[in-house]
């Protein structure tokens, strides 16, 4: 066998190995498109047991009565037990909510026992609904549109996806009921690498004849079984 010969059969073989491994390569799994990705991240929020969740916003417009901050453990009886932050003609005011069986519950300021309450009017939602499958807020996952993926970030040991799109007002409305049904909000969603929400950042008209507010929505400790009663 001539030198030449030698090496039309290496090169012969090493086409075959490459070939081999591009064959190999496209058995594998291929990448989730975000929009399935978000629909997975839905997924594991309807079907954990327990979860805390954060939500907040910079600021409200001048004059809005609103929800500012609300941070607690929710579950899908549905309840919640936290603490929320309401502005109210210029004035905050921070109250320990128990939200179960269709009722919410406040220990307002300068008073020590907890007393039936209506969300609405502190034009906050009933926190426990947060964890409805239809309507609450795993619902925006599926709801974005022109999903697009952005970049990806470590944090530690988890690998954070970010993902961009926009909800349509009715279905940030069912979430919040203030929203304007007929806006579309731009959302931003962060995804971990087990395709669970991570964080949500929503930004539009949440009040009548305001300009647009940024609520930050975080979710940690997804597995978590907090017993949460009536006060």
């Amino acid at each position: 066998m001539t030198a030449r010969t030698r090496f039309s059969a290496l090169a012969l073989a090493l086409a075959a190995v490459l070939l081999g491994a591009t064959a190999c390569s496209g058995d594998s799994k291929p990448e989730a498109s975000p929009e399935d990705t978000l629909a997975a991240a839905k997924k594991n929020l309807d079907d954990t047991s327990g979860v805390k969740i954060g939500l907040s916003t910079p600021q409200l417009p001048t004059g809005i009565t609103g929800l500012l901050k609300a941070n607690g453990v929710a579950t899908h009886d549905p309840a919640f037990k936290g603490t929320i932050k309401v502005a109210a003609s210029g004035i905050t005011a921070d109250a320990s909510v128990v939200a179960v069986d269709g009722v919410v519950y406040a220990k307002l300021p300068f008073t020590s026992k907890f007393v039936k309450i209506d969300p609405a009017d502190y034009g906050a939602p009933d926190p426990a609904d947060l964890m409805n499958p239809h309507g609450g807020l795993s619902s925006l996952l599926t709801a974005a549109q022109d999903v697009k993926e952005g970049d990806s970030v470590r944090n530690g040991k988890v690998v954070l996806r970010s993902f961009t799109g926009t909800v349509p007002g009715k279905d940030v409305k069912a979430v919040i009921p203030s929203a304007k049904a007929s806006a579309d909000f731009d959302a931003t969603f962060t995804v971990d690498d087990k395709d669970r929400l991570s964080k949500a950042v929503l930004k539009g008209p949440f009040y009548p004849k305001a300009d647009s507010v940024i609520y930050s929505i975080t979710f940690d400790d997804y597995g978590s079984k907090p017993t949460i009663s009536k006060p």
